[in-house]
Order: C-alpha cells, then structure tokens, then sequence
C-alpha cells in the first residue's frame, strides 16, 4: 500500500480552489451516509441539502472533479464516494503521529473513524516519562526522544499537536525538521511554519465564542422584536383619551376607577 511520504493528493495539480477542497470532505460525509444505506443515486439538490450547500455551488465543486451526473438520474453515489476519496488522497495509507496525550490527545487516539476514511495512527508520542508506555487505545505511548526516528521508520508526513500552548511550537518544529510537512494543530496558539508546510488548526474555545456570539444576537433580536411588539400593541382609552396620554401631575398614568 501506498504511503503519505511517496504520494500526494492531486487536487493542487488539478487547480480545485481551497473552498472547493474545504468542501470535500463534507460531499463525502453525505455520500458514505447514502453509500451505507445502499442509495444508488443522488440528485444534486438532495446532496447538497445533505451536505449543507446550495445545489450550484455543489454544481461548481463536481464540474472541477469532471463530474456531472446524468440528467434526470443523478450521481452515482459509489463513483463519488471513490472520486472524492481519491481527489482527497484517501485511497492511500497516510501514517499520522500524535504528540501530546493527554486527555485531548488520548480522546484522539480513540477516536475509530480515522482508519476508515484512510489514516493510520502510527505512534503515540508524549515528553512526560510517566505517561510514556502507558497504552493507549492497544498502543504504547512512546517518549518525545524517539520522534524523529518514529517519524523516519514510519514515514510519516502529517503531524497532530494536542499538547499545551508553551510546548507546540517546539514541537512543531521537530516535526518540521524531521519530515513531516501536513500539521493538524489542536494547541491554542498559532504557529509559525516554513514554505510548503501546511497546518490546520482546531481552537474549540474560538469556535465556542462564534456561538456565543450567534446567542447574543439572537438574544438582542428576540429582545427587540419584544419592544417592538409592546410599542404596536394597542392603549386602553378612557373617555376617549387613551391612558397612555393621561398621566398626573408627577407623569404617573393614573389609575383608572369604576364609574
């Protein structure tokens, strides 16, 4: 089997622009979905409401990959879903490192889906000698000493840093000098990386505060849609003057007695 050192994904070659690759993996999500409950076709407007986009841009994106469908059928779900994965360098052994085990780089490790959409978790790494050959997920953590030759032996090309903000830089630079050139970055903080080294960083708080953001507003919406209900609500008269407008000496409407 082919390894991530030896063979590149061929979407860059192919010119597909970055929102198109950002796509991607959301169309394979929806395809593995149909492929699993043996859906033979799709339309695209089915899977781009699946996926979550608008059917012209799902459109745009398959015409960059050659692919158009059949009218009044649809796409072949199965061709797709080998389409897409071989556009996205899945249908290849990509071995990938974890540094840092604690409790996020240990919930990673465990994670099942990583073998099923192409990747191969080679080795635990962590520089705590009391965590180091500990198993994790049937694997043995091995010490950070050993990351240039398990990156070596292993041929390794993408890296995975869920280790404290302090560290990761350095880490990330052994990784670098070592080989690998593709990073997933969990650490909260930015890094800085050579030409042709790619990183993608995962910060859980940054996308909390987006929602956060997302409440707030709804709240002031809902707020003021309020305050605008009750200023078009209709004021009860009395005597033709409407209590609103018959306020006493201090600007207190009155209350209204019974006759």
């Amino acid at each position: 089997m082919a390894t991530g050192r030896t063979h590149r994904p061929a979407t860059r070659s192919r010119g597909i622009p970055e929102a198109t690759v950002a796509r991607l993996p959301l169309y394979l999500r929806a395809l593995t979905a149909l492929s699993e409950r043996s859906v033979p076709t799709v339309s695209s407007e089915e899977l781009a409401a699946a996926a979550g986009v608008n059917s012209a841009k799902l459109r745009k994106d398959f015409s960059y990959l050659g692919s158009y469908g059949t009218r009044g059928v649809g796409y072949d779900v199965e061709y797709l879903v080998y389409q897409i994965s071989r556009e996205l360098g899945l249908t290849q052994d990509w071995p990938v490192v974890i540094v840092g085990i604690g409790n996020l780089g240990a919930a990673l490790a465990n994670y099942g889906g990583f073998a099923s959409r192409g990747f191969r978790v080679a080795a635990l790494i962590d520089a705590d000698p009391a965590v180091a050959g500990r198993p994790i997920a049937g694997m043995p953590v091995q010490h950070a000493d050993q990351l240039e030759k398990i990156i070596s032996d292993n041929g390794v090309s993408i890296g995975v840093i869920a280790t404290p903000a302090g560290s990761a830089q350095q880490v990330c630079d052994r990784l670098v000098a070592a080989g690998v050139t593709s990073i997933l970055n969990f650490a909260p903080t930015v890094l800085s990386v050579p030409e042709g080294v790619d990183v993608r960083k995962v910060d859980l708080s940054i996308e909390l505060q987006i929602l956060a953001f997302h409440e707030q507003r709804k709240a002031g919406e809902e707020s003021a849609a309020a305050e605008a209900a009750l200023e078009d609500a209709p004021t009860t008269s009395v005597g033709g003057v409407a209590a609103a407008d018959r306020k006493g000496p201090d600007g207190d409407v009155p209350a209204v007695m019974p006759a």
